[in-house]
């Protein structure tokens, strides 16, 4: 069985490079041993207090204000009205160097091969860490992205939003998500993660790092939907599969497998032999 410190060293593997790219550190950083960045022993200033704590289960405040990037003051519940679609969420910083910029170009990789779309399936929400922003900024990103895109048909789902410090905050104590401001460099040392959240604001679940897979951004939202977009195989196939906290991804569940697997045969059986007893019985003397 996975110990919980096991389960921290992987997560820590996955998350730290993330964080030196994003906390601006020099190459020596890069020879750290992973084992003394878990214990903490020798983690730069950067570094600490930084990453991400899972909240899963937690339900957001969707009565956060903030301003979208048109101008428009908005709470969160706008992208959840309705209670029918997932929400894709992420918190960047749109001014970022570099981290922020190739999370998001990852997240729009991975939604280019789903054949699902935003506005129509899911909604995409990215929140700036940053309330020193405003949608000057914000708006013209969202441009950027939405050429990457490449579906006029999903302009209507993608929503670029800033905030006061204290939405900020508020907001990203809830996701678990942990940022420091480096005042040295001028820049935020942060993770890089995404969220799926339920129809109705809670956090379904965490995807690490940089790239997500096309199929486990699928299932996320597929079971966060709870049966609200997908097909009928789409459905049944998630049945066969669970979420693996350590690779990060959904991997075919044996026991799953072994069960419906079982009730299939059962049923196979029940359609073979049910019509011979029956014509059997009806064939027999009175």
């Amino acid at each position: 069985m996975m110990t919980t410190r096991t389960l921290v060293k992987k997560r820590w593997r996955n998350l730290w490079p993330a964080l030196v790219l994003a906390a601006g550190l020099t190459p020596q950083v890069h020879a750290y041993d992973t084992k003394v960045l878990v214990t903490g022993k020798e983690l730069p200033k950067e570094l600490q207090n930084v990453g991400v704590e899972e909240h899963l289960g937690n339900q957001l405040d969707l009565d956060l204000p903030f301003t979208d990037d048109t101008g428009q003051k908005v709470t969160l519940r706008k992208y959840f009205q309705g209670g029918r679609k997932p929400v894709l969420m992420a918190m960047v910083y749109y001014t970022c160097p570099a981290l922020c910029n190739y999370h998001l170009n990852g997240l729009t990789e991975a939604m280019k091969q789903l054949k699902w779309t935003t506005g129509k399936e899911f909604e995409l929400v990215a929140v700036s860490m940053n309330h020193r922003e405003g949608p000057d900024v914000a708006g013209p990103k969202k441009a950027n992205y939405l050429k990457a895109y490449g579906r006029v048909e999903g302009n209507d789902g993608w929503h670029f939003l800033t905030g006061d410090e204290a939405s900020v905050k508020k907001l990203a104590g809830e996701l678990g998500f942990k940022f420091y401001w480096m005042e040295d460099k001028k820049q935020y040392a942060h993770a890089s993660v995404s969220y799926v959240v339920t129809p109705d604001g809670r956090i379904s679940r965490y995807l690490n790092g940089i790239s997500v897979d096309p199929g486990t951004l699928k299932l996320s939202l597929l079971e966060a939907s709870n049966g609200r977009i997908g097909t009928f195989v789409e459905h049944a196939l998630m049945f066969c599969f669970q979420f693996n906290p350590v690779k990060g991804k959904y991997v075919l569940a044996a026991w799953k497998l072994m069960r419906y697997g079982g009730a299939f045969t059962v049923i196979l059986l029940a359609l073979i032999f049910i019509p011979v007893w029956w014509r059997e019985r009806s064939a027999s003397p009175v």
